[in-house]
């Protein structure tokens, strides 16, 4: 009788992925500790440019924040603290606006390490407006 000249194995795992909670919980499959952030709403949605000449606090709520995740108008960074996973407190003042207007608002979560699976980590979330008058 003849020998075979190779065996195959295979191997298939059975189970359920369970999503990770938790401000800094890693994905097991991307080995990523950012998700890309979820932002839900604003507070306030207006402003005078008064306020923003002296200094306002803005309030972020959504989702998948981390500690990383920084608020941005238009394109500038803002001082941020992230107090949970679905909460940001941002300063804006006289240097983030120049002008009364409308600015976009989003939240910035940078990438993480990932694994060569396709993964992707961090990104912008959503825009919404806030009104400057």
């Amino acid at each position: 009788m003849a020998s075979p000249l190779f065996r195959i194995s295979v191997v298939i795992l059975v189970g359920t992925i369970v999503p990770l909670s938790g401000c800094n919980a890693i994905n097991p499959v991307c080995r990523s500790a950012r998700p890309s952030p979820v932002l839900t709403s604003i507070d306030p949605t207006s402003v005078s440019y008064s306020d923003v000449q002296q200094t306002f606090t803005l309030n972020i709520a959504g989702s998948r924040y981390v500690a990383a995740s920084v608020a941005v108008i238009d394109s500038v960074q803002l001082a941020t603290v992230v107090t949970s996973s679905t909460t940001i407190t941002a300063t804006v003042g006289p240097t983030d606006i120049k002008s009364p207007g409308t600015v976009q608002v989003w939240v910035f979560t940078p990438a993480g390490n990932t694994g060569d699976l396709g993964c992707s980590s961090g990104g912008n979330s959503s825009k919404t407006s806030l009104i400057v008058k």
